[in-house]
């Protein structure tokens, strides 16, 4: 599998390599010792699947406080997405800046998104499907999000904002700076 390093410290591209033929490809799309290994040390424990039907149609930006706080590892089966995260660790050089990577079942490219990011993607094209792996159950108390048009974070969408399609509970979400501190940052120390 290969890695990209992306410019948010924690956050991961991965994209597992694919053995093709005349019938198609072949691919390992996860496994958990080189994930642990390479990537990170978590367990899932659930799996994930929406359709979006529209392009257009924005979801997030989500999280889930501790002590069911959620690292996702996010790929699209369908169609196409922009995939976003926002630093939503208090302390960290990259606190409120966002990064986004383009998903596809044409890259089969996947995102990891530890804990303390804010989660949320764009369908660029119809019907697209997410897929994603969680670290934690859906926890309807410690679910939380921002909003996803917040112009002090300042995300550039793949369309204009009054042409996007959201969920009444993400019109409503907070911006970043009515967010509490739910997540602190802590350099990695260099290990002897």
């Amino acid at each position: 599998m290969r890695i990209e390093t992306v410019a948010i410290e924690g956050i991961v591209a991965i994209t597992p390599p694919r053995f093709g033929d005349h019938r198609g490809y072949f691919s390992e799309v996860f496994k958990d010792a080189w994930f642990r290994e390479n990537v990170a040390d978590v367990t899932f424990v659930q799996d994930n699947e929406s359709l979006s039907a529209q392009a257009g149609t924005v979801r997030g930006l989500h999280f889930q406080i501790a002590p069911f706080a959620q690292g996702k590892l996010v790929r699209c089966l369908a169609g196409r997405i922009m995939d976003v995260v926002v630093d939503i660790r208090v302390g960290s050089p990259s606190y409120g800046k966002w990064l986004s990577q383009e998903l596809s079942p044409d890259t089969g490219k996947q995102l990891w998104i530890p804990a303390g990011f804010a989660h949320g993607f764009a369908t660029i094209e119809p019907n697209s499907v997410i897929s994603y792996k969680v670290t934690a159950p859906y926890s309807p108390q410690h679910d939380r999000g921002i909003a996803w048009n917040d112009p002090a974070i300042g995300i550039r969408w793949p369309f204009d904002e009054r042409d996007m399609v959201s969920s009444d509970k993400d019109k409503t979400l907070p911006r970043l700076a009515d967010l509490p501190s739910h997540f602190s940052y802590s350099a990695q120390q260099p290990q002897d």
